[in-house]
Formats: structure tokens, sequence, C-alpha cells
């Protein structure tokens, strides 16, 4: 094999070898059964070099071992390294060690990890790793999520009792963002509203209605559940979530309800019950203190009582029994297809007290019971990975390796007279990054995940708890962030209003009542880009679970490839000017007409030369998504074939 210039392989994304979670790089002939064992990969191009050696190296009950990997054949640009992988432990952990020779005779060795190619020695923290359990249910992985919050959504014009907590609004009432009534405020949104509008749903693509909660409350985010017991009568009661359900899985939409297992409100039934007779059994149901005067709340929100589960009457009560809240609303007649679970980052977890697992693997191991397949993704402010195994949730709703950096990296210039936000930081809005530290924040928080986990993963640009995305990008971003959102692992989230370009300053503010016939009031029509978008995701499965690898990323410019044996999408995204970029050898044999899926914002300049080398460059901000070759089959490698030398 031709000498290895190590400069240029350390310096060129696209001349990394390469290997993730994927079935271009795990044989799928085999599932992941604790004591079995893979078939694994290494996919390396050859145009700055080849390796003389790589062994894969694992963790067997926390001791490392190495494996000397099989050259397998590849093609005139890349070479493949194979070797077995045995699943010792529950969660399987494993990297890559790479030795080149350059031509003088030097040798190089790098790791490849789940974090990215290194020249040093590295954690095992940031290992690949495989979950020997139960993997994702395929529609989980393959859904598009529309997210809805139902006070703000549609009105169906039926009348509705006052409450206390509520000041009425009409429909283009301003929101308020933030003071005294943001939680007060009603508009009216209800469920028949929704099963109204599920054709809008269906046109967009979407494939998964979640709704934020819709028990009663004394607020118009009801995440201060009274009851579990109903519908909130406001949103039109059990007949209505029946007939909005039925009625959308008419339409082959799935329906996802939201669920807080932190906290109830201190309104709720159980709560009342609690705070009147210690005794009782739901006096274990929360966090008091000795003399039962105080307890512990969800940030110290005194209207939001945090839920103990410690207490073996409350795990019956919300999970175990059969009529349990996390049971109930999955079989007839209600029939949600799942639950999102409300602060998931939070749930069982209290100073010394740390039972966020198990509450995790209990639900999961219910809805099981109750409901094969059925979907569970929690929320998480921060870093996710180390709550999601692979046997609790099945995803999370996280911000932190997908949404923030692309806000980051999409972010415009700071206004000081804009309301300074950006997901709780301390500073005034996003801080602007280049697509290289994009790359390496998306790497190192997604690397602690299972790749069965990263597909269902959420991706969102925006939710009813952030701002909204084009409150914060350059102009055209929400349709650049849009395109990644769908071409990244995991599950692409549009929070409703996101398809007119609605603008809001934080959360509360994100939540306005949607002006459907008011186009004046929309920021943009990016109803056909949004359908374009999940028509695409749902023609090419590369965009599903193909594998992710990076091709370039440097200030405006993110090149990335997801690769799959039905075919693969070269996706190109430019926040501005890029001048003529090679972008190396990648399976294109010419730019045909039909080579290019779809492109938004400015037209790139693309050209193959004469040794397959994709030529691209951007005048301005402007995506594309670009039809490539399918990966490399598996081949077997022959008996006795070349093995490398072992340690």
């Amino acid at each position: 094999m031709p000498a290895a210039d190590m400069h240029t392989i350390d310096t060129s994304l696209w001349l990394q070898p390469h290997h993730d979670g994927s079935a271009v790089h795990i044989h799928e002939g085999t599932e992941p059964a604790l004591g079995g064992e893979l078939r694994v990969r290494l996919r390396v191009p050859v145009g700055a070099g080849a390796p003389v050696a790589v062994w894969l190296r694992s963790l067997r009950d926390g001791e490392p071992h190495f494996e000397a990997a099989i050259h397998t054949p590849g093609d005139a640009s890349h070479a493949y390294f194979e070797a077995p992988l045995l699943l010792v432990n529950p969660v399987q952990r494993y990297r890559w060690y790479v030795q080149y020779r350059e031509h003088h005779g030097s040798e190089h060795h790098r790791w490849l990890n789940a974090a990215g190619w290194h020249r040093r020695d590295v954690p095992d923290a940031f290992d690949f790793r495989i979950h020997t359990g139960a993997g994702t249910p395929d529609w989980v992985k393959e859904s598009i999520m529309y997210q809805v919050f139902p006070d703000r959504f549609e009105n169906s014009g039926a009348a509705k009792p006052k409450a206390g907590w509520m000041v009425s609004c009409d429909w283009d009432t301003a929101v308020q963002g933030t003071g005294e009534d943001t939680s007060r405020q009603f508009y009216g949104g209800d469920l028949p509203g929704i099963e109204s509008r599920l054709g809008h749903l269906a046109a967009l693509g979407a494939t998964v209605l979640y709704l934020t909660p819709v028990f009663p409350a004394a607020s118009n985010h009801r995440y201060d559940a009274s009851s579990f017991d109903e519908v909130d009568p406001l949103l039109g009661g059990d007949a209505a979530l029946i007939s909005l359900v039925a009625s959308a899985h008419a339409r082959g939409l799935r329906v996802v309800g939201d669920l807080t297992a932190n906290h109830t409100g201190a309104g709720h039934h159980w709560f009342v019950d609690a705070y009147q007779n210690p005794a009782s059994p739901t006096g274990q149901y929360y966090y008091f203190n000795q003399d039962h005067s105080g307890y512990e709340a969800w940030l110290g929100v005194s209207s939001l009582p945090k839920l103990n589960w410690n207490s073996v009457a409350l795990r019956e009560r919300f999970i175990v029994a059969q009529d349990s809240v996390a049971v109930r609303w999955l079989k007839e007649p209600f029939n949600l297809d799942g639950w999102r679970i409300d602060v998931g980052n939070m749930t069982g977890r209290r100073g010394s007290d740390d039972l966020n697992h198990e509450v995790a693997r209990m639900l999961r191991r219910r809805i099981e019971d109750v409901k094969p397949g059925a979907m569970l993704l929690a929320e998480s402010t921060s870093d996710a990975a180390h709550d999601v195994p692979g046997d609790g949730w099945q995803g999370v709703l996280s911000y932190s390796n997908f949404t923030r950096p692309l806000w980051q990296w999409l972010a415009r210039d700071p206004d000081p007279e804009a309301f300074a936000w950006f997901f709780g930081l301390p500073q005034a809005g996003p801080a602007r990054i280049d697509a290289e530290d994009f790359v390496a924040t998306h790497r190192e928080m997604s690397a602690g995940f299972d790749w069965e986990v990263r597909l269902a993963n959420a991706n969102a640009l925006d939710t009813h708890d952030t701002a909204r995305a084009a409150s914060h990008m350059i102009a055209g971003g929400q349709e650049l962030a849009a395109c990644a959102q769908f071409s990244f692992p995991g599950i692409p989230l549009v929070f409703a209003g996101d398809e007119f370009g609605l603008h809001g300053f934080n959360g509360e503010d994100s939540r306005t009542p949607i002006p459907w016939d008011e186009p004046e009031k929309w920021g943009a029509d990016l109803r056909g880009l949004y359908s374009t978008l999940a028509r695409l995701r749902t023609e090419n499965r590369a965009l599903v679970d193909g594998s992710l690898r990076f091709i370039q990323a440097e200030g405006n410019l993110l090149v990335y490839l997801r690769e799959h044996a039905t075919g693969s999408v070269l996706c190109l995204v430019a926040r501005g000017p890029v001048a003529e970029t090679n972008l190396g050898v990648l399976g294109l044999a010419a730019m045909e007409s039909d080579t290019v899926l779809m492109s938004v914002g400015t037209e790139p300049e693309l050209a193959v030369n004469e040794e397959g080398e994709l030529l691209a460059g951007f005048e301005g901000p402007g995506a594309v998504f670009i039809r490539a070759a399918a990966s490399a089959p598996w081949i077997s490698p022959a008996p006795g074939g070349p093995e490398v030398a072992a340690l």
C-alpha cells in the first residue's frame, strides 16, 4: 500500500477513516445479543495512503482487548478492515487503533472513536458503544414529529367554562413572553381544533403528532397537572382525545402524549391528599420536610411539587398497575402511541437519591408489556448521553448535540436591543462558531449515545421551551437549519409555526397562536420546504439510518454524507460565501440532471473533475442534497486471508 501523508490525513475530514453504528459498518446479519458476536468494519480512504495495520480495541469487563482487523476488498478509493466484536457486557464499548507508515519509514498511530480522529491517547468515555437490549422500533426511527401546544394551535369554537386562573384572550391578542399573566393567558385552542387541522400535518409530511400535556391544570401549559385521570374539559375532555387519536390513526399519523413524571401541580388531588393526610399512601408520593410543613418543588417553584420515586405506592399508581397513569392512556379507548417524558433528566433525582435509570427502565418495560413498540422519549436540557444507555428511554429531546451548536453556527450578529436568550446560558444570545466547531460539538455530545439511541433522539430547531430559531439566525438561516434537521441522524421535530417562519424571543413568546389565515403575520411561508424535506427523508433511507460521515467543515461550509446500501445522499450547507472547494472523491461520476435532489437559497457551483473529485462553491447562503453512490456491500473475508500483525 502507498506510504501515508499524515499531515493531509490529520487535517482532511474526507481522508480520515470512518466508522459508526450504522449497517454500513456493523453487519446486519446478527442481533446485538449479550454473549454474541458482531462483524464490524472500518472504512479507510486511501487517497493519502493506507494504513499498514488496524486493530479493534474493546473493553471486556473493563479490561482492554485488541483484535487484529482483516483487510477486506474495497474499491479504488477505499479499503475496509473488519474484525469480530464480542459483546461481553450489556453496553459494549470499542474503538479503532490505526497504524500508518510514511515514505521515510516513520510509523504513526491514531485512535478513532465516536468523537473523531486523534493523534493522542483518549479516554474510554467517547468509545463507540452498542447496547445489547431491545433496539429502537423502526417506526420511531422513521418518524417526522410535529409538536402542538394545544391552547395555541386551533380553537374549534366550542364553548368553554371560565376557570379562576385564566385570563381570556382573543386569538390575535399579543402573547406575554414574561410577566404574571404569561402562564394564565388562555386562547381556547382545543383537541377538536387540532383534529380539524390534521390535513395540514399530513400535507407537511408529519408522521407523529406530539401533544404537550392535555390533563387538567391551573395554567395554559398544563405541566402542573391537577389530575392524570381525565383530559382537561377545556380541551374537549376524554371524548375529544379519543376522536383525535382515531382520526389521526385513520390518516396514518401516530399520536404521542406528554407526561410529567418528575412533578405534579400543587392542585393535584394526590398532593392535596398528601399534604392534608401525611399518613395516607399519597403522603409518600412527595418530598416533605420532617414536620410536613414544607416540600420539595421543581426548581423551587411551589406550584410544582416533586414526586418521590422511592415510594412503592407511587410506582404502582404511576407505572405498574393495570390502570396506572403511564398505561391507561396507551390502551383502548385512548390509544396513544407513546410518551414524551417531561424533565426526564431530573426525574427520580433529588440530592443523594438517583433513581433516574431505574424509573426509565421501569417505564420502558411496562410500556413494552402493554404496547410493544410504543415511543418513549425523555426531555433533557443538557448532556443526556449518560442517562440513555439504551434500556430505558429510547431517545431524548435534547438540545446539546444538535440544536445549540446549529444555532451557534447559523447565529446572526448580536442585537443589543434584543432579548438575551440562549438556552439558559448567561450570555446575550448564541455565540457564533464556525463549521469545524459545530462538528466537534456534535460529535462529542453524540459520542455517548448508542447508534440506535441517536436515531431515536429528537432534533428540534425550537420548541415551546425555546426562542424561535428564526429570531436568532441569519436571514434564511431557518431554511438551512431545516435542511440539516431532516438530514442528520435522529427524528426531525417541527414545532407548530416553524412552517410559517414565526418568531419568538423566548419559550413563552414562541407559543404564539397560529395565524392560519393571516399571512402578513408569517415570517416566511416554508410549508413547501418542510413538505419537500419530509418527502426526501421518506424516499431516501440514507436520511433515516444511513451512516453519517463528515466530508468538510470549515468556516461557512458544512458537508456530510449519509450512506446506505440502497443509495446515499451528499448534503452541502453553506451559511455564506464559499470559494471553490475540493471535496474529494465521493462516488459522483458526473453532475447529471437527476443528481441534485433539492436545493434552497443560493445555487451552488458544482462540478466533478477528471479525477472524480467534487468541486463546490457558494456565492451566498444555500444548501443542496445530491444523490451519491450506495455504500459498499459486505464481503466475507477469504479463509486464511491477509491478516495484520497482532499486538
